[in-house]
């Protein structure tokens, strides 16, 4: 069972952080690829347009919104994906690009994905 961890994308690699999945659909502003320091890039993991859109990091629709995408994910064959990808790594985390560190989709998906593990 992988330690599952959210870390901003911006922020510094290290060692610590394991395989490191970027978890948003569109690419970040003002960061090079080449710059990120990623294990797979999952696009399809992030909440649907839709949805992104509906939430727009408005933080009294965060749990209406971490239900939907809950809703999501367990519909979401990409899901099975990411926990094949990172079986064999003791730590993984999750990096995303949103700029409120207690109200984005990371924080809904590690939970989700920790509950999967039991």
């Amino acid at each position: 069972m992988a330690v599952i961890t959210i870390k901003k994308i911006y922020a510094p690699i290290n060692k610590a952080d394991g395989f490191r999945v970027f978890v948003d659909r569109l690419w970040p502003r003002g960061l090079k690829k080449e710059n990120a320091h990623f294990n797979i890039w999952m696009k399809d993991i992030a909440p649907t347009p839709e949805l992104r859109k509906w939430f727009n990091h408005e933080p009294e629709k965060f749990n209406l919104f971490g239900i939907k995408y809950k809703e999501e994910l367990q519909r979401n064959p990409v899901v099975q994906e990411l926990l094949d990808d990172t079986q064999n790594h003791a730590t993984v985390t999750l990096l995303y690009a949103a700029k409120d560190e207690h109200c984005n989709h990371a924080l809904v998906l590690k939970e989700y994905l920790e509950g999967l593990q039991g």
